[in-house]
């Protein structure tokens, strides 16, 4: 099932200490490094990644804002799964502008089950711009492999990266088998 984020509600986090943030999260959505790395590091290199969907198509009303996308701009569109020792992780949605897709940046295009963050964060030209929080629960969505009985609340961050000055948004949900605590 897509995910739907007009209806995801994502503000910008004041500061680690933002008390709207359970404190258990807030290293995890607050850490300015490579994700990848990190869930690398937290599986004892267990790490791998599952494409749900590589395609082009239009991104949502939020995501087209933040890219500053016109209405009916098409976009690379990717959606993953990161698992650690076998275990959904986290879910993540890349909107890849097709200017962006292009020249020494055509790569982008097919990562297959290469992670993107390890791409990002290699790159010198790489940039990352505010990150913005949200809380996804069953109210306002659905991510994929969740499951309908799971009620709990699901944490996630977004950002603009640029590479060679050119934009592209990574927004990343740590799933109900991700516990931050024992990692």
């Amino acid at each position: 099932m897509p995910v739907n984020h007009a209806e995801i509600s994502w503000y910008n986090m004041l500061s680690q200490t933002d008390y709207r943030v359970p404190r258990l999260w807030r290293d995890w959505l607050f850490d300015a490094g490579s994700l990848t790395q990190r869930l690398l590091d937290a599986s004892d290199g267990e790490l791998s990644v599952h494409v749900i969907k590589q395609q082009f198509q239009v991104p949502s009303l939020s995501e087209r804002h933040v890219l500053g996308l016109a209405d009916r701009q098409q976009a690379l569109i990717r959606e993953v799964l990161l698992c650690g020792a076998g275990q959904p992780w986290v879910f993540a949605r890349s909107i890849i502008p097709l200017t962006t897709v292009s020249g020494r940046l055509r790569k982008l295009r097919q990562l297959d089950n290469q992670p993107l963050g390890a791409l990002l964060f290699k790159d010198p030209s790489m940039t990352r711009e505010a990150v913005e929080v949200a809380c996804v629960n069953d109210n306002n969505n659905q991510l994929p492999c969740r499951s309908l009985d799971d009620e709990s609340p699901i944490w996630g961050r977004r950002s603009v990266f640029r590479l060679d000055k050119k934009p592209l948004l990574v927004a990343e949900f740590f799933l109900p088998s991700f516990n931050p605590e024992s990692r």
